[in-house]
């Protein structure tokens, strides 16, 4: 395979060459390429057993022929670039928000609606991180039973900022108070926005958790009700998850349904950032039923894997399967 990687610098971007390794895919690569934004240009990056040098993104490299080009370098790239590669007839996996709510896009998490890639060549929009592992969570649910309704609170990593969200929080608990990218200091601190807020009072944070979901499980009319909250936690996203189901359940078959989807997993143990930071699942505990089709869960997961560079890499792995 001819692979490339643009935002390779980036936190979700250094993540996909360490999946490489993990994966086992870079001994099938046989041509890898890494671009960044012209600051980033020259820089040496090592995978697997190589060094590979940074370079600068420009037109003309995505007019060349790749099986899958990865983007993670923010929406206003991909908006510029990926249409280019998609006409040279690459495979380009998104990990921004430019595309998810194109029609003509597939929005994809492998586990859920991997047949959207069956004879599929262009742009595949990979989902937002938070709405990622709650989608995962409650698959098999919303299969058996049905979704009515979801509340969900999150407490969002740092990270889910990207790298320089980690270097905020880091300096700020080594004293350096200045507040650069987040509207409050998260030292010790929860901070109850996450994004821009709408005129509607909600945030595009929130607003995406909202229609993703639908598009992912295909239901337009499924009341989705977002909190979206960031905490001062380096690695791993955690969902309190509030949700009403067309049929009855118990709570023993819930957590069968839950673990019915691949990757995700029932853990009765207090899982909590620490546990998850670096692993390739979704965690879910504390299932209760409250009511005649009312259920409550707790969903954590690794934020930059999990809801970033492993369903990239996992789109890759079926797309490669189903082609």
């Amino acid at each position: 395979m001819k692979v490339g990687v643009v935002g390779a610098t980036g936190e979700v971007g250094r993540t996909f060459l360490k999946l490489f390794e993990e994966y086992k895919l870079i001994n099938e690569i046989s041509e890898l390429r890494l671009f960044a934004s012209e600051r980033s240009q020259g820089q040496e990056i090592e995978v697997g057993s190589k060094r590979y040098t940074v370079e600068k993104l420009q037109e003309e490299n995505m007019k060349e022929k790749f099986d899958y080009l990865f983007f993670s370098a923010g929406a206003s790239v991909s908006k510029r670039f990926a249409p280019i590669a998609q006409k040279s007839e690459n495979v380009v996996i998104d990990n921004s928000s430019q595309f998810r709510m194109d029609e003509t896009i597939p929005l994809v998490v492998p586990e859920i609606n991997a047949e959207l890639l069956k004879n599929y060549k262009g742009i595949i929009a990979n989902p937002n991180c938070s709405t990622i592992q709650m989608v995962l969570a409650l698959n098999g649910i919303h299969r058996e039973l049905g979704l009515k309704e979801i509340v969900v609170s999150t407490y969002q990593a740092v990270s889910g900022a990207g790298n320089k969200g980690i270097i905020e929080l880091l300096n700020q608990e080594k004293g350096i108070n200045e507040v650069k990218h987040f509207p409050r200091v998260i030292k010790n601190n929860v901070i109850p926005l996450i994004g821009e807020k709408k005129e509607n009072g909600s945030t595009f944070e929130e607003e995406k958790m909202i229609n993703e979901t639908r598009k992912i499980f295909s239901d337009k009319e499924m009341k989705i009700f977002p909190t979206t909250v960031r905490v001062p936690v380096l690695y791993g996203h955690s969902e309190s998850i509030f949700f009403r189901t067309k049929l009855d359940s118990s709570v023993d078959d819930i957590i069968k349904l839950v673990e019915s989807t691949p990757n995700v997993e029932y853990n009765e143990e207090k899982i909590t950032p620490v546990e998850v930071a670096g692993s390739d699942i979704t965690f879910v505990s504390r299932i209760r039923k409250i009511e005649e089709k009312t259920f409550l869960m707790w969903v954590i997961a690794d934020n930059i894997r999990v809801g970033a560079a492993t369903n990239a890499i996992r789109i890759l792995q079926k797309h490669r399967e189903l082609n």
